[in-house]
């Protein structure tokens, strides 16, 4: 049967030309796929070098060019000695203070008497880092009016500046004997015996000598409490055979140091009248500071500066913060409590600008109450002054009474009280000791404890770099901070050797020498800048830069290995 026409088409369909061809004719060869002619070792050789030539570009310009231009240059710092000296290793402050003594008697007895008091003074020393050595002094004996003084040649001069206080003995016949009286403006103690006090060369001990010590050591009290309070809390500078002061003295002095402001070379001091009226609209401000601030300022200038201004504010209302005066019949005024007075100065209204000045500021303020509500006072105690600690002070001065107006201007004469106030508050303020009761000796005090507490801290701030530049290995040391460490390192050894030597202004001025150079190697801009920019911020820089050139320059170099080793 023949086949239907769909299928004769589907097998049509089906055919390839293989199939129409005879069965005895072979199959065509196929195309062979055309390969690149091989590489001539020319060509291998060039592709080589240029591979070569680019890494050694890398290798020898970009790489070197880059380590010099992001290298950060550190100068060599003597780390282990900047350690050693804020541990207290290297110095170890001493105070020896030498006593003239004026003793008018005979040689022998005279060496006896300093002999037997300098073991009593021994005997009552618990600090040995503060010793008071008795020296014979020369009894000055004037020529005429027109030269000066001249000595026996005794022993040392009794006003050589390093002499710590001259001790005279004077006798009498009257009074109560041994006595003491020390002299309130001038470093000099008065020591009045009867002759049969004076000990004889022979003797071991005698009531004089022992009253003598106590005084001395009475005197120079505070002064090793606060030299001992120094040193216990820096780490190293109290040595075991130094008694640290009692836990009371220790808060006590504590509660001290809260209340004075840090030390700086230079203060300014403002001092403001504000009243919430318009009288009194003047003062006599300048010429008060003249005659009752200026002598003080004046003291304290081997020590720090002063700048001085003044303003005046009128219509200062109290601040919203605190309650308002009280009347109180006790008292027969009006009455602040105290937990107001921290709240009396009223920051948002009164222009008391913390930064005037080229040091800190220490604000003094003159409160002029209204006549409605004079006098004004503390309810408390009475009082109408108060010590802001590291701020400064405030007065209340009331105007006179009696149906009297408030006066439009403020005298000298009426600013006087304020002034003297002012004065105790500044020397509060300014750490002075508290005793004794002569104030060149009290500012000789302050001396070496401010030349103590400056060498410690600039002690301190030279092991804070050293630990800073061991921790942070990626901030620059330029040669600026070599050099103030240097000049750091070498006022802190003139500055001990000079208290070693008792010479304790000399100390006061290489310590402060010291402290400023610290600040500034510690403080150095470029070094602080350079704390802020870590190894993290330096990778995301470089990364975007260096992938792109990186990836071909490495696969090239690893695959003509790859052929090498085939």
């Amino acid at each position: 049967m023949a086949p239907t026409e769909g299928a004769n088409a589907s097998s049509t369909s089906n055919t390839t030309p293989n199939d129409l061809k005879s069965p005895g004719t072979p199959p065509a060869a196929e195309t062979p796929k055309t390969l690149p002619p091989p590489e001539t070792k020319e060509s291998l050789r060039l592709r080589q070098w240029v591979i070569a030539s680019f890494w050694a570009v890398v290798l020898c310009l970009g790489l070197p060019m880059w380590w010099k231009t992001t290298a950060i240059y550190r100068a060599d710092l003597p780390l282990q000695h900047m350690t050693d000296w804020a541990e207290g290793k290297i110095c170890k402050p001493v105070f020896p203070l030498r006593i003239a003594v004026e003793a008018p008697f005979q040689l022998p007895d005279a060496h006896n008497l300093i002999r037997t008091t300098q073991h009593a003074l021994d005997d009552l020393n618990e600090f040995s880092a503060h010793h008071l050595r008795l020296i014979l002094a020369d009894i000055p004996v004037a020529r005429n009016a027109s030269q000066q003084m001249v000595t026996d040649g005794m022993g040392i001069s009794s006003n050589d500046r390093d002499i710590a206080l001259l001790l005279r003995l004077i006798p009498v016949e009257t009074g109560t004997t041994p006595r003491s009286m020390l002299q309130t403006y001038a470093t000099r103690l008065d020591i009045y015996y009867a002759a049969h006090q004076i000990p004889s060369s022979s003797s071991t001990g005698s009531p004089l000598a022992t009253f003598i010590a106590e005084e001395l050591h009475s005197i120079f009290a505070e002064e090793q409490a606060l030299l001992a309070y120094q040193l216990s809390t820096n780490v190293g500078a109290l040595t075991p055979k130094m008694k640290a002061p009692s836990p009371e003295k220790v808060a006590e002095l504590e509660r001290q140091s809260t209340r004075a402001l840090k030390y700086a070379p230079t203060y300014h001091l403002t001092f403001s009248l504000f009243s919430p009226t318009s009288v009194p609209s003047a003062w006599e401000i300048e010429s008060a500071l003249q005659q009752y601030l200026a002598p003080l300022l004046e003291s304290f200038s081997f020590i720090s500066n002063f700048t001085v201004d003044t303003q005046v504010q009128l219509y200062a209302g109290f601040s919203p913060s605190i309650r308002q005066p009280e009347y109180d019949d006790n008292l027969k005024a009006w009455t602040l409590r105290r937990e107001d007075l921290s709240g009396f100065i009223n920051a948002a209204e009164w222009p008391l600008s913390p930064s005037i000045g080229v040091g800190p500021t220490v604000n003094f303020v003159l409160y002029v109450p209204d006549q409605l509500q004079s006098p004004l006072l503390i309810k408390e105690n009475g009082g109408n002054s108060w010590l802001v600690p590291q701020w400064g002070g405030v007065l209340i001065l009331n105007p006179p009474t009696s149906g009297k107006n408030t006066p439009t201007v403020l005298t000298k004469d009426a600013l006087a009280p304020a002034m003297h106030a002012f004065s105790d508050q500044l020397m509060s303020l300014l750490g002075f000791p508290q005793t004794p009761n002569s104030l060149p000796l009290r500012l000789a005090t302050l001396e070496r404890v401010r030349a103590a507490s400056l060498l410690f801290s600039a002690s301190s701030t030279l092991g804070a770099l050293a630990r800073l530049t061991k921790a942070l290995p990626s901030i620059p040391i330029p040669d600026t901070v070599a050099k103030s460490v240097d000049l750091t390192i070498a006022h802190l050894q003139q500055s001990c050797d000079s208290l070693r030597d008792g010479r304790f202004q000399g100390a006061l001025e290489h310590a402060r020498t010291a402290e400023v150079e610290a600040e500034k190697a510690f403080f150095e801009r470029s070094m602080v800048g350079q704390v802020y920019f870590p190894d993290e911020h330096k990778v995301a820089v470089y990364l975007p830069l260096l992938g792109p050139v990186a990836v071909p320059l490495v696969m090239s170099l690893l695959k003509e290995i790859k052929s090498v080793v085939r």
